[in-house]
């Protein structure tokens, strides 16, 4: 079986300007139908820094601009996929919301929603997410 090195980028963007803390997820159907919540990622084209792929994939997927404030950390995890077996890496940013309104027009996305900051880690369906968003909230308190 053919092994393949796979690298995205992608992150948590927050919104600041309410007095309660707000963050983007995205929701996928799976091959069962089921509602999965995660944070938005994806692939990194030709030339582009981890950075650079975080802040477009955040907007493609979530219609939030944002720009980076920290890094998280980054995922990685294998899986098949036909004859492949894949290692995939996925670095993790920290984003500020600066513009934009919430869409699920990406053809990936089933739905989209701004989640309490509070409440994200029981939504997300990935352990993994779940302590980047637990990082996340403690670089946010520390800032405050």
């Amino acid at each position: 079986m053919q092994r393949v090195e796979e690298t995205s980028a992608g992150g948590l963007v927050v919104d600041l300007s309410g007095t309660v803390l707000m963050g983007a997820l995205i929701g996928r159907t799976d091959r069962r139908g089921r509602l999965l919540w995660s944070l938005p990622k994806g692939h990194l084209e030709n030339g582009e820094t981890a950075e650079q792929a975080a802040v477009r994939e955040v907007e493609e997927e979530t219609g939030i601009r944002g720009e980076i404030m920290a890094r998280l950390g980054s995922v990685d995890y294998w899986f098949i996929a036909g004859e492949r077996r894949i290692h995939k890496t996925v670095h993790h940013f920290l984003l500020r919301a600066t513009g934009g309104a919430l869409s699920d027009a990406d053809i990936e996305v089933t739905e989209v929603a701004w989640v309490p900051l509070s409440e994200i880690t029981r939504r997300l369906a990935h352990a993994d997410e779940r302590e980047l968003v637990d990082t996340a909230g403690r670089l946010l308190a520390e800032s405050a």
